[in-house]
């Protein structure tokens, strides 16, 4: 049976939480590129203007979906509890996480201040999401990766803001938490995919989002320890390589979907690993280090931009049949 939500956003156009994905990849890219200029490979400017942008759409797209939300039909909270789209609306306060732990260099107080709001909400909504998995009811097919997001992905970013700005302790017990929720979120998340019927077409991109925890824990666990290779981030590598690995034999399947705003679930991944390879390659230091890191930079860009740019096609097609009830299917998730 259709979810409410998922009804609403079809029939009035609501825009879908998912969407929040934008802000999210836009944030993880502007992290790669600032890792660039850390390790000498590109300059700082190229990293603020995709800081700008991620800021710009972190705004566009919680102001477009407010709007959607008070003239299209339906309620936050249906949205909120939705078994598909609930998850996604962690990406608030996590992308703004990303985007007040950066601009704080520049304006420490109101910076971190801001940055302590957005934790503060973040680790709320995980804690109020799983409190749900606990009271609600709902089938194991509406299960998909995407519940790794206010879960584990909320924590370990958590944990790189607090290691960035000298919070050890908070930063290891965020992190402590994303790997606890990983085991047991991702172990249930990979049942489902393995004895379970497939998933819809435009949740199988969120499948991505399963290889993610070990770059984004990793870079975290590089804020907090001062960006030393230890034994922590020698498990983290090795777990990195293997699930990268998994989502590369499954690119035939990404591929002969048709686009959907869904496939934002890729840039954080790719986004979060492109930044673990480059600090990874900057410390080995070996010989072409460089050009495999720029390897990565080149990939994780050009994913991500290729992403945005057919996210910018479909909306100017949906402005063109901007009613209630011709939503088109790759708006939808």
């Amino acid at each position: 049976m259709r979810s409410a939500p998922r009804q609403a956003v079809r029939d009035t156009g609501r825009a879908p939480l998912s969407s929040l994905g934008i802000p999210f990849g836009l944030s993880g890219l502007a992290g790669t590129w600032t890792m660039a200029a850390a390790t000498s490979l590109a300059p700082q400017i190229v990293a603020e203007v995709l800081w700008v942008l991620a800021a710009a759409a972190w705004i566009a797209v919680v102001a477009n979906y407010l709007w959607r939300s008070h003239n299209r039909g339906g309620s936050i909270r249906e949205d909120l509890l939705d078994p598909v789209q609930g998850a996604f609306a962690s990406l608030a306060p996590t992308s703004a996480m990303l985007i007040c732990t950066h601009y704080a260099q520049e304006f420490p107080i109101a910076g971190r201040i801001a940055t302590g709001v957005f934790m503060t909400i973040g680790l709320l909504y995980g804690a109020w999401f799983l409190a749900q998995l606990a009271l609600l009811e709902r089938s194991i097919d509406a299960v998909h990766a995407g519940y790794l997001l206010p879960t584990v992905a909320a924590a370990f970013i958590v944990g790189q803001s607090a290691g960035s700005f000298g919070w050890t302790l908070l930063g290891e017990a965020a992190i402590a938490v994303g790997i606890l929720f990983w085991l047991v979120l991702g172990t249930l998340i990979l049942a489902r995919m393995a004895f379970r019927p497939a998933p819809a077409g435009a949740l199988l991109p969120t499948f991505a989002i399963f290889s993610a925890p070990p770059a984004v824990a990793g870079n975290a666990w590089f804020a907090v320890n001062g960006g030393l290779i230890d034994l922590m981030q020698t498990m983290l590598l090795g777990t990195f390589v293997v699930l990268i690995l998994v989502q590369l034999m499954m690119l035939g399947a990404y591929w002969r979907l048709p686009f959907t705003l869904g496939f934002w679930a890729f840039t954080f991944t790719a986004a979060s690993s492109g930044t673990y390879t480059v600090h990874w390659l900057a410390l080995w230091g070996g010989p072409g280090h460089a050009v495999w890191a720029w390897l990565a930079i080149a990939l994780v860009t050009l994913l991500i931009g290729s992403i945005a740019v057919r996210s910018v096609v479909l909306l100017a097609a949906l402005i063109r049949t901007d009613a209630p009830g011709v939503a088109p299917a790759a708006m939808r998730l």
